[in-house]
């Protein structure tokens, strides 16, 4: 059997993601590839299903009059036909254009606008309602492609199916485009934290190399039948590289998640040895492992407590925190807690895991510690959608929490006077899609990418992040405040789900506090309506306890002086996070900005 795992050198030979894929899927070959649940069981795609597939696709949609440089949108859930579309598109010579499946009609609008598709694939029949009255909009509407065929007919838009495009494709045997490894392979839109979305265009060459820096990583895990799930949103450049094409590229099989709210059973239907995930998931992960427990009551709470204090002593010595590590007897007693509770924390991820992946936004180092305490090797990485989008990560044998890491392999990154970090490298993007000025303002003269984020080296090269250079605080003092940092140390509180502070030119700092959602429904159930409860004199003094419990944590220009409950959670749904689950800060502060400025009163 021939190993579909790469040697490092491969991923310099590759010349595009469209090479690469028919290389691997052919050593994969009649072995599984992708797997899709269909009729409540996990069925799998070969290897060369998989590329039979795909390269019928991509004479179909040269067929369809797919040419050079001819933008596609893709608008569907992850499946296996998310990864089949992306490869066709390119291999016909076209460039993806992927959308978010939460995008209103507006945000399809302006990317239909911006990005001028002469072809639109959508996977559903609910997708396509924000879609087509979007396309209906456009002065040259893209062709239509249908995924699941009951979109057909779709309010008397013509469009043809997904599966008459591949069979036609199996009918021709038209010669595609040559693709050189400078060739834009995507145009990836910004999830629009403080905007409107920007355009990211990544050629083949940076996503390769990103691939490639993250094999020199993660390859020191003796990488061999690796098997991912993905679930963060493939539009997203962190699963497009680092859940699509990083898999593919070691030859490993992807499992597509049913969703997010079932992704607690397919981590045990699957069980996946590498997980991609962001900050937001493992807090979810570390507050339901919390409850679990509480819930066992008596021994196994101290037990828990236990290997989580000599899980803490252990990681210290390692990351050189500390001079002075476990004791013998401590030694064995942790050797005794592996088996009783390391091993049904294993559990809860399948049991195979060999780590944890988090990027997308800033992990809280309490909950890195948390899984690492408890025997879940969590790895830090950082990066962003103008850099393909890793730039430095924590490896498996120097990891610290406190950190993102030192630099991928070949990357270049240094600390600009004001603190901004600055890349270079092939990694770094060819510019926004049509916003030249955009793209002089974000790559200087010499190539140096600006990210917009504060930080500085430790004394062994990895980079800290301080923030984001523009989310800064300056208060009226003078001081200049993380509001990232000082966040992430209210949400560990158990009675606070999600928190925003806000200060900028003013004397201290005040906070937008969304209590947690169970200790909310236990309190509902004892005192009174849900209705009322955020207005309680009684529920408030708790949540300020809480709040004063995290101020001990904190300096005193970063403490939280005052505070609003609201009762709606920040979601995507309401437009208050991205579908990376990042906070859009500028909405936030537009819908809530009034009741934050009466604290100051």
């Amino acid at each position: 059997m021939i190993s579909s795992v790469p040697s490092l050198d491969h991923y310099e030979k590759w010349p595009n993601l469209v090479a690469m894929f028919f290389e691997q899927a052919e050593r994969v070959g009649q072995r599984p590839l992708l797997w899709v649940k269909r009729d409540g069981l996990f069925r799998s795609i070969t290897g060369r299903q998989a590329a039979r597939e795909a390269i019928a696709l991509a004479r179909g949609l040269h067929r369809l009059g797919v040419r050079k440089e001819d933008r596609v949108m893709l608008v569907s859930e992850n499946r296996p036909e998310w990864l089949l579309s992306d490869v066709a598109i390119m291999a016909a010579g076209g460039i993806t254009v992927p959308a978010y499946t939460t995008n209103t009609v507006a945000d399809h609008r302006h990317i239909l606008n911006d990005a001028a598709p002469v072809v639109a694939i959508v996977s559903t029949r609910n997708l396509a309602a924000n879609l087509l009255p979007a396309v209906a909009e456009t002065r040259d509407p893209p062709r239509m492609i249908f995924i699941e065929t009951d979109c057909l007919p779709y309010n008397n838009l013509k469009g043809i199916s997904w599966a008459d495009v591949v069979t036609e494709g199996y009918g021709c045997s038209d010669s595609l485009t040559t693709i050189k490894d400078d060739d834009t392979a995507c145009i990836i839109y910004t999830s629009g934290t403080d905007g409107a979305p920007k355009g990211v265009m990544l050629s083949h060459r940076a996503i390769l190399f990103n691939c490639m820096g993250a094999f020199d990583i993660l390859n020191t895990l003796r990488l061999k039948n690796e098997v991912f799930l993905s679930f963060l949103p493939l539009s997203h450049a962190y699963e497009h590289t680092a859940g699509q094409f990083f898999p593919v590229s070691i030859g490993a099989q992807i499992y597509y998640a049913e969703g997010i709210e079932h992704l607690a059973a397919n981590l045990l239907e699957v069980r996946p040895t590498i997980i991609m995930a962001v900050p937001r998931l493992y807090e979810i992960m570390r507050a339901r492992i919390l409850r679990f427990v509480k819930r066992q009551g008596g021994l196994r709470v101290r037990l828990f407590r236990r290997a989580l204090a000599l899980g803490y002593r252990r990681y210290e010595k390692a990351s050189g925190l500390s001079q002075e590590g476990l004791s013998p007897v401590q030694y064995i007693a942790d050797r005794l807690l592996d088996l009783l509770v390391r091993h049904r924390v294993a559990a809860f991820f399948g049991g195979r895991l060999k780590a944890l992946i988090s990027g997308g936004a800033p992990l809280n180092p309490d909950v890195g510690l948390f899984f690492t305490a408890l025997g879940v090797r969590l790895l830090q990485g950082y990066g962003q959608t103008e850099a393909a989008p890793v730039i430095s990560c924590n490896r498996p044998n120097d990891i610290r929490l406190d950190t993102v890491g030192s630099p991928l392999r070949s990357v270049v990154v240094r600390i600009a006077e004001d603190g901004e970090i600055l890349v270079r490298g092939p990694l770094v993007m060819q510019g926004y899609w049509k916003q030249p000025q955009a793209t002089q303002t974000t790559i200087d003269a010499d190539g140096w990418l600006h990210t917009g984020d504060v930080g500085a080296f430790d004394d062994a090269g990895r980079i800290r992040i301080t923030d984001r250079k523009k989310d800064i605080i300056v208060t009226s003092g003078g001081d200049n405040i993380s509001p990232q940092k000082v966040e992430s140390v209210l949400t560990i509180e158990p009675e606070i789900d999600q928190a925003i502070v806000y200060g900028d030119h003013r004397p201290h700092l005040v906070a937008l506090i969304v209590p947690d959602r169970d200790f909310l429904d236990s309190w509902n159930r004892t005192h009174s309506s849900l209705e009322t409860i955020s207005a309680s004199h009684s529920f408030r003094e708790v949540m300020k306890t809480a709040i004063e419990r995290a101020n001990k944590f904190l300096s005193p220009q970063e403490r939280v002086r005052n505070f609003v409950i609201i009762s709606e959670p920040f979601s995507v749904a309401n437009g208050l996070l991205t579908p990376t689950l990042k906070v859009r800060r500028y909405i936030v502060q537009q819908i809530y900005g009034s009741h934050l400025d009466r604290l100051y009163k």
